[in-house]
């Protein structure tokens, strides 16, 4: 009786939280992924086969690392619609530096630099000009995406290095060495949002600007420094794309923005900023790209796939709603 007695809080607190819609909210990521891998798997026996899963982790490590970026913008309450253009305009940077016999370390540097620069232009246009971030991002996406066609003169460069195709084919097990870079990359962000005075700072900037500032915070220095975290992580997935691709490609692929802020919201990210987490949108980086594995895998047209992930992140962003 008395362990009836001990157990029976617990279990009416479990059971009050179940029927929360709130909890379910929180948690919509993990229990998305959960039930599309059980779905698959029982339509299609090799959704979690070993060399599917490693596939999957592999497709998923550029989306994690641009929603790690986009996750810091829009806990400051933004938004980097640039993040795609920017990826492709480091991309075509490293392809001209590497194509003028630059080498593979310094071609890396100017892939990730171009884009960095990128990043600052946004966040000194948005915090310095006070312009809304949605204007500014829209338009350098465009600036980026041309910039990046000028300077490739529209025509994709091949790059055939035997680092970057260990890099795109190597690891360890099932986890290649892009996943494995995409989760230190969540690490070290995770890290810096929770552990560190800048990330109070960020989560400062989204949730409460007026008091953020009253309290000494340069919530103009914060934007500028998140979005040149966006744009430095966008060069870095530009490296991984060129590798996994063989190719810099001058071309931007907007999925990659789409998926990216679908991942943030997914995650539980709150669209209004200062609060988020790192592995809500990493969660949901592997969640969008198991569902369109899966809807590949059981033969369902590609025109199909962005309607499934626009749905799927309208749903999310009504769970938001029920959030606490």
């Amino acid at each position: 009786m008395a362990n009836a007695t001990l157990v029976s809080p617990e279990r009416e607190a479990w059971s009050t939280k179940l029927k929360d819609v709130g909890f379910w909210a929180e948690w919509a990521a993990l229990v998305g992924l959960v039930v599309l891998v059980v779905v698959f798997q029982a339509l299609n026996p090799t959704f979690l086969s070993p060399g599917n899963i490693a596939s999957m982790l592999v497709a998923a490590a550029i989306l994690i690392i641009l929603s790690v970026g986009q996750t810091f913008v829009i806990a400051t309450a933004g938004i980097d619609l640039s993040v795609a253009s920017t990826m492709t305009l480091g991309a075509a940077a490293f392809g001209q530096a590497y194509a003028a016999g630059w080498g593979l370390l310094v071609s890396c540097l100017l892939g990730v630099v171009a884009a960095a620069l990128v990043g600052v232009v946004n966040g000194v246009i948005i915090a310095r000009g006070r312009i809304t971030d949605f204007i500014v991002t829209l338009g350098t996406l465009s600036a980026a995406s041309g910039l990046a066609l000028i300077l490739a003169d529209g025509k994709p460069v091949t790059i055939i290095d035997p680092a970057l195709l260990s890099l795109s084919t190597g690891g360890i097990g099932i986890f290649g060495w892009s996943f494995l870079i995409a989760v230190a990359v969540a690490v070290i962000a995770h890290v810096v949002l929770f552990h560190t005075r800048f990330g109070t700072h960020v989560l400062a900037t989204g949730g409460a600007p007026e008091s953020a500032t009253a309290m000494g915070i340069s919530t103009q220095r914060v934007k500028i420094a998140v979005y040149t975290i966006s744009g430095t992580l966008a060069g870095l997935s530009a490296i991984l794309l060129i590798a996994r691709i063989g190719a810099a490609e001058p071309a931007s692929n907007t999925s990659f923005l789409l998926n990216s802020v679908a991942a943030v919201v997914l995650g539980g990210v709150s669209l209004f900023g200062g609060r988020g987490t790192i592995i809500g949108p990493f969660i949901g980086a592997l969640l969008l790209v198991a569902l369109v594995n899966g809807l590949t895998l059981l033969g369902v047209s590609q025109f199909y796939q962005p309607l499934a992930v626009g749905i799927v992140v309208v749903l999310a962003a009504l769970l938001t709603r029920f959030q606490k």
